[in-house]
């Protein structure tokens, strides 16, 4: 591996991770266990060459120095593995840096990763085979856990602005007088059942597509710099085939609660949720 290296054949598999100023231990683990997985699925005759693009939205020399020597301590040419790094010369948003990683692909498949995301070795093998036998199906969900091993519950149903609102900044004791209603958006019924099953939208933090469908959907719309550009592709996705939720398919993701991440982000999250909502309807209780 080199951080730069050059693709010379069109990749089975493309993953897109975009970083901005994270966590370079826990992207370093993110990345080893992508690599285990894509074992797993060449052992399963699932894949066969594959290109990662991490996409830099930092815009900070020091820390794109410090992403490039932790990305060059894995062993990419062992498991061969192309691994490049994109460096944005501006900060345009989450959507933006996935798109620009789909730029360089024209693969059979595609995997939009979180850098806080560990990946179980059996989770690409188990989501394209079931891609593989599902042709109506365009994009599957995985079924998530939080670091305390408690459910992440990945798949949604449609938001209302009271439970985005509960679940974004109510106190706790809020939340559990609505807990039916958090219960019904975050699917917990599906995730129970331990079936595959539809889902209306799908998170941002995994999501496991057909290459095809998501060129021809033209990727992540830029317009949302963050929050809620998962939700908008789900929905432009949907309108192409079935998007599904795999529980067999697993990951752990460490990611953290909006309010908890300051003030900018709570700005990031109404403006887009206001655009969300303008462009798919208000549905307000």
């Amino acid at each position: 591996m080199t951080a730069m290296a050059t693709l010379t054949a069109v990749p089975s598999l493309c993953v897109s991770v975009v970083v901005y100023h994270s966590d370079l231990a826990r992207l370093k683990e993110t990345l080893a266990a992508l690599l285990v997985a894509v074992q797993k699925a060449r052992e399963a005759a699932a894949l066969t060459t594959v290109a990662v693009f991490v996409v830099d939205n930092s815009v900070c020399s020091v820390y794109h120095q410090a992403l490039h020597d932790t990305i060059g301590q894995l062993p990419w040419e062992r498991t061969e593995v192309v691994c490049r790094v994109l460096r944005a010369t501006a900060n345009l948003g989450y959507g933006a840096g996935h798109n620009r990683a789909l730029e360089h692909s024209g693969s059979d498949w595609h995997l939009v990763l979180n850098p806080d995301i560990v990946t179980d070795a059996r989770a690409l093998a188990v989501g394209l085979g079931y891609l593989r036998e599902h042709p109506q199906v365009v994009l599957v969900c995985p079924r998530g856990e939080l670091a305390d091993g408690s459910p992440a519950y990945l798949g949604k149903r449609m938001p209302t602005v009271l439970v985005l609102a509960l679940r974004a900044f109510a106190p706790a004791w809020l939340q559990a007088r609505f807990s039916a209603r958090l219960a019904a958006y975050a699917m917990h019924d599906v995730h129970a059942a331990g079936r595959p099953s539809a889902v209306p939208l799908a998170s941002g933090c995994f999501m496991l597509v057909r290459g095809a469908v998501l060129r021809r959907v033209g990727g992540f719309d830029p317009a949302f710099f963050l929050y809620f550009e998962d939700y908008d592709l789900s929905l432009r996705l949907a309108a192409l085939g079935d998007l599904h939720y795999l529980p067999e398919m697993r990951v752990r993701h460490y990611g953290g609660e909006t309010a908890r991440k300051g003030l900018r982000h709570v700005s990031y999250f109404l403006r887009a949720g206001l655009r969300f909502f303008h462009r798919y309807g208000w549905r307000w209780l």
